[in-house]
């Protein structure tokens, strides 16, 4: 049966690790909480796959700019008009990832991707 014209073709199935989640399972999880990312970043099976290893400090990354950003709520008035919008534009960084990571998806932000990536080897 041939996929309709538009859309991209389906990537191959995940890989399961050996602790039984798959890959990209994994990598969402990570997202959740910065607890799944150490963790994750701990146990066996999954320290040592990449992919897992780059969704994980990922998380920490952007947990670590979340906190910074929160900074800016201190500042009056400048800081109750960017502090809402800069926690919803992170809110809608962390699900876009979130998603690209559940795709099997190593997804690269701007800013952090490439400091990321060096974590991640």
């Amino acid at each position: 049966m041939e996929e309709p014209q538009g859309f991209p073709p389906m990537p191959p199935p995940p890989q399961v690790a050996a602790g039984g989640l798959a890959d990209n399972v994994a990598g969402a999880l990570a997202y959740i909480t910065i607890i799944p990312a150490i963790i994750f970043l701990v146990l066996e099976p999954y320290n040592k796959n990449s992919f897992i290893r780059f969704h994980a400090f990922n998380c920490l990354v952007l947990a670590g700019v979340g906190f910074v950003l929160s900074f800016f709520t201190a500042i009056p008035i400048l800081g109750w008009i960017l502090g809402p919008i800069l926690g919803l534009v992170l809110a809608c960084v962390w699900l876009l990832c979130i998603i690209k990571a559940y795709q099997g998806v190593r997804f690269k932000l701007p800013v952090i991707g490439d400091f990321v990536e060096g974590l991640a080897k």
